[in-house]
């Protein structure tokens, strides 16, 4: 599955351990647990609606659309395209950083990338050099950076899905170059950003679903680096049916396994439709999932083709989306569905981009 254009140019059993950084003899701390209600059952939801500000105004719009459903997770980007912004240059995060404030129990989960250039086209030779150059720490600084000013701005427990889908094709902080090394990097970040003072920050490992250029597992950095392991999953193969997403191997059934046998609990950064059409089976059977499984958070990709709420292509998932997640409404609760007459916002299929959210391809 993967991957992705912006707007802007450009394994498997092991217990808990601390153990040194694999690159250095540097030593990494422990997990840190969040804020608030995220206590083992409690599943906050979000959706990316825009990469800036007007992200943020949306989340309450959302909000009132599902009749005053509480929406905890607030989710956006750091560009790719320079080490500056990687380090949260983009003036939007204090935005982002005020509505997390707003709420004890918020969750503000920010992807961050690896590298710069990440969606350049980088050769698999060059990504390589890339890799073993993050694994010997001269990028480090960069994220020590990050951490500061994410503490600076009064949001230290941000969940921090980075390096995701390195799984896949594109991204230049991808791991099939150098799986080894990539791991090693991943270490290397996590110690660099731990290392900062009042930080609280989890990581989020999150691949594609599905095998695509290789198994997730191989780039799994450890147990010490990792608090939630995350999936990107879209109604696209592989994986015609649900079922088949659920049933593949590295499919959202051997998600919940590894993190059963590591210890951790799972995320959905993104996800949403795609190649499958308006299928609003696909978004009950999801949600349904979701209600199973009780993911830290959970994350609608909400533009065309994705989502159900910016865009008018998806009217069927839309309905579905709107009366299972609408104030007082849970999925399996049963009962009748609240008023699900279109109340989407007409005229604008998708936000205006300043950069936007990565989509798959």
């Amino acid at each position: 599955m993967s991957h992705r254009g912006r707007w802007l140019a450009g394994a498997c059993t092991s217990a808990l351990a601390v153990c040194l950084l694999v690159t250095g003899g540097v030593h990494a701390p422990p997990p840190h647990r969040g804020p608030g209600r995220d206590t083992g059952t409690d599943v906050a939801v979000g959706a990316y609606l825009h990469y800036g500000s007007p992200g943020v105004e949306r989340m309450r719009e959302l909000s009132d659309w599902l009749g005053g459903a509480e929406l905890r997770a607030g989710h956006t980007y750091l560009p790719g395209d320079t080490w500056a912004n990687i380090e949260g240059a983009p003036d939007s995060l204090r935005s982002w950083a005020r509505w997390r404030r707003a709420g004890a129990d918020r969750l503000f989960v920010l992807n961050v990338p690896m590298v710069q250039h990440n969606e350049s086209g980088v050769p698999d030779g060059r990504v390589a050099e890339l890799l073993r150059a993050g694994a010997r720490g001269e990028y480090d600084q960069h994220f020590r950076r990050l951490a500061e000013r994410l503490v600076g701005l009064g949001v230290p427990d941000t969940v921090l899905v980075l390096g995701w889908e390195m799984n896949g094709f594109n991204y230049t902080h991808r791991c099939r170059p150098d799986p080894e090394n990539w791991k090693r990097y991943w270490r290397r970040i996590v110690a660099a950003m731990r290392s900062v003072k009042g930080q609280r920050l989890r990581f989020d490992f999150a691949p594609n679903r599905g095998g695509d250029a290789i198994a997730w597992t191989t780039c799994y950095p450890g147990d010490d680096v990792v608090d939630i392991i995350g999936m990107d999953s879209y109604d696209q193969p592989p994986g015609d049916t649900f079922d088949e997403q659920v049933t593949q191997p590295y499919g959202l059934q051997q998600q919940v396994d590894f993190a059963e046998a590591h210890g951790k609990r799972i995320s959905y950064p993104e996800w949403g439709l795609f190649r499958n059409g308006d299928n609003p089976e696909y978004v009950r059977r999801m949600l349904a999932w979701i209600d199973e499984h009780r993911p830290v958070y959970h994350s609608i990709t909400d533009y065309c083709p994705h989502g159900v709420w910016q865009c008018e292509e998806n009217p069927d998932s839309a309905r579905v989306f709107r009366e299972l997640l609408s104030a007082g409404h849970r999925v399996g609760a049963g009962g009748p569905p609240p008023d699900t007459a279109d109340g989407r916002r007409r005229g604008r299929l998708v936000p205006e981009p300043v950069w936007e959210a990565p989509r798959p391809s």
